[in-house]
């Protein structure tokens, strides 16, 4: 049985809550052809229907990602905005519903880190705000083609799987969420400067709805990968899924 859509993807094809329509200027898919599109030209005939399009297709996504990892310099920042250029609080996107937001109790909420880190264990809410704190105001990209700038405020990845020890040789992070939504990412994009666990946003604690008590937000990857909820990490040598990754979406994802 296909299981259930699980909540936290930021990029679900939901209507905007007043009313409004999407915006389009900016379109990541397109992009994606520029990798794609040529593998599928070289293909020509051999794309038939059934289970050899469905390998064609996987080649061709597995590729894609491939290109996109070489191309990624974990030195390079995505833009950063002035105050005057956020998307007002009234804007802040939530595509989901109010009976979508999974049950989490922030009062006993921690962050399990596992994996291929030296000390195993869990942070609490108050942890993670005695690390260094980044504020960023960024734009969160959904694969829709819609995006917003928002005024973020959390600590650094990076300092997370410090803390905890994260083999240095280890080249992936794969991340469990509290709907059971789930996906991961390669090490360099996990450690980039600008990858947040997020704790705010616009200077306010993160409401539930929007993620709390922590949530990813990565500027360099489109919105699916900024994943809400978050209560557990998984350092790992071996290359994991994602729920909409598993589906056909780019598993790296950038931008």
């Amino acid at each position: 049985m296909h299981p259930r859509r699980p909540r936290s993807h930021p990029g679900d094809a939901l209507p905007p809550r007043d009313g409004s329509s999407p915006r389009d200027d900016f379109s990541p898919l397109r992009r994606r052809l520029l990798f794609t599109l040529p593998l599928f030209i070289l293909a020509g005939c051999d794309a038939a229907p059934g289970r050899k399009t469905g390998a064609l297709l996987h080649r061709a996504q597995e590729f894609n990602d491939w290109i996109q990892a070489r191309v990624f310099d974990s030195r390079t920042l995505a833009p950063e905005y002035a105050d005057h250029e956020l998307t007002p609080q009234s804007g802040f996107r939530l595509n989901s519903y109010d009976t979508d937001t999974p049950a989490v109790d922030a009062a006993s909420w921690k962050l399990e880190v596992k994996g291929m880190v030296r000390n195993p264990g869990a942070f609490s809410a108050r942890d993670l705000a005695a690390l260094p704190k980044k504020v960023m105001n960024t734009r969160h990209c959904c694969v829709e083609g819609w995006s917003i700038i928002v005024r973020w405020g959390g600590v650094p990845l990076a300092s997370v799987l410090d803390a905890a020890g994260a083999d240095s040789r280890a080249r992936y992070v794969a991340v469990r969420c509290g709907d059971d939504y789930y996906t991961a990412y390669d090490m360099p994009s996990a450690r980039h400067p600008q990858t947040l666990l997020a704790y705010e946003a616009y200077d306010q604690p993160l409401t539930l709805e929007h993620g709390a008590p922590a949530r990813i937000v990565m500027p360099t990857k489109l919105g699916y990968k900024s994943a809400k909820w978050v209560n557990a990490l998984v350092v790992t040598d071996e290359k994991p899924g994602g729920y909409w990754e598993d589906q056909g979406y780019d598993w790296f994802a950038g931008i």
